[in-house]
């Protein structure tokens, strides 16, 4: 059997996302009678029929769905391939999508975009803060940035930061008047800034020393979904905030937050950028990841 051209290929990708010739035919800078002609032509190659044609509606039969499921992956790498070779001779460009939590970008903003986009001003980075865990690659991501534990197993991961903590801060003015707060079941009977997770559920404060670990469900009348606005409420001695350490830890170094419970706060083993293992990596990915590398070895 002769084997089909690549063009024929992606006219057959092409007219199946458009649901329409005459559409795909712009797209692919062709006449309509030159694209029904091709595929008229791939079809008598088959043996088999990929398109149902009406006067109002072009669909893929099962044949062409079977085609099309197991063509798309491929003719992206290939694109990918064509767009590395080219790159290779040329100042790198593209689009760099990443899902990440505020926390990610938030350090990412301050660790490594300025030296990649001094570096690789040809790429663009794309930051969508997301507080739920998505699958990137079905919401076309090319990476994602989430703490390691939350990592999905079939992923590669890239450490972005070492150990992460979690501490528990208050304003002096709200702490001047209240009760000391001295084991983690004392923050019971204080105002907390409850945080709510993607899902809806409210998160439990964690603690843990010498064996001894507490999940607190905190009483408190304001419940937010951003770090950062804890901390803000937090400086505005609304109540007790538990956050990352990276976002309480500049009001803590001017005397506006004080830390509470040190021996008591638990590590996250840190955040990650992750990847799919068994795709091509893109060009902006792997300098990205380069980048990444290069930052963390001048830091150690």
């Amino acid at each position: 059997m002769k084997r089909p051209s690549w063009s024929e290929l992606q006219a057959v990708k092409t007219i199946a996302e458009q649901h329409s010739f005459r559409l795909a035919a712009d797209v692919l800078g062709l006449k309509r009678s030159t694209l029904s002609h091709t595929i008229k032509g791939l079809e008598a190659t088959l043996g088999v029929r990929l398109f149902h044609r009406t006067t109002r509606s072009v669909a893929l039969t099962d044949a062409g769905e079977m085609l099309l499921s197991r063509l798309s992956p491929l003719l992206e790498e290939m694109d990918e391939l064509l767009n590395d070779v080219t790159a290779s001779g040329h100042q790198p460009y593209g689009t760099l999508r990443i899902s990440a939590s505020d926390a990610a970008i938030s350090l990412l903003l301050e660790k490594v975009l300025p030296a990649f986009i001094q570096q690789k001003p040809g790429i663009e980075v794309d930051l969508a803060a997301q507080g739920q865990l998505v699958d990137i690659v079905a919401q076309g991501f090319d990476a994602g940035i989430r703490l390691i534990e939350d990592v999905p197993k079939d992923m590669v991961a890239i450490p972005l930061s070492g150990p992460m903590r979690f501490v528990t801060v208050a304003s002096p003015g709200y702490l001047a008047s209240r009760a000391k707060i001295k084991h983690p079941q004392d923050i019971m009977q204080h105002t907390c800034l409850r945080q709510r997770l993607p899902s809806g559920k409210r998160y439990h404060w964690e603690y843990q020393q010498n064996g001894q670990q507490f999940a607190l469900d905190v009483p408190g009348s304001l419940t937010l979904d951003n770090s950062a606005l804890m901390v803000e409420a937090a400086v505005s001695g609304l109540g007790l905030a538990y956050v990352p350490e990276r976002y309480a830890q500049p009001w803590v170094a001017n005397g506006q937050l004080i830390t509470l419970l040190g021996d008591w706060a638990i590590s996250s083993q840190g955040i990650a950028l992750y990847f799919p293992q068994n795709r091509h990596m893109p060009v902006a990915l792997r300098l990205f990841v380069d980048t990444i590398k290069a930052t963390l070895q001048a830091q150690d």
